[in-house]
């Protein structure tokens, strides 16, 4: 399972020009389900998401955590996360989750960070041709992957 976090000021997401997801201050995930990945992933995320601290403090020091400044969180499915390059230019999608069980899991991590953060948690739309808009705070990305129920490097 991967995550790209970006922390960001406002984020949207639109499919056929209607706005699905929106936030302000917070996180846009971009969220990727392989093949083997389990419910246990999704909570392990999640926990570490949620208690990140890549927000500033009121000394400018990286301290706080997404509840701890009331954001919220707008979740965007992105099986292109798993794009193998090695061989040739055009990219292989082998090692992405089956579309039902990583839509399946793509729910399930979102509805934990619901109980996990104070804030909101909107989401794109499984499977849809998206347009994402953000406004990228720092700018802070951070990449997480967790299999098995630990995190890779």
């Amino acid at each position: 399972m991967k995550a790209v976090i970006q922390r960001v000021t406002h984020a949207k997401v639109e499919v056929e020009g209607n706005i699905t997801g929106e936030i302000d201050k917070g996180y846009m995930i971009l969220f990727g389900v392989g093949q083997e990945d389990t419910e246990a992933d999704c909570i392990k995320l999640a926990d570490k998401i949620s208690k990140l601290r890549i927000f500033a403090d009121e000394n400018g020091k990286t301290n706080l955590s997404i509840n701890d400044v009331g954001g919220d969180i707008l979740c965007v499915s992105q099986f292109t996360l798993y794009a193998d390059c090695h061989h040739g230019n055009r990219p292989s999608f082998i090692y992405a989750g089956k579309p039902d069980e990583a839509n399946r899991l793509y729910e399930y991590f979102c509805k934990v960070c619901e109980e996990k953060i104070s804030g909101k948690v909107e989401k794109g739309v499984f499977g849809a041709d998206m347009a994402v808009s953000l406004v990228n705070d720092g700018p802070f990305t951070i990449v997480l992957e967790c299999k098995n129920g630990e995190f890779l490097v």
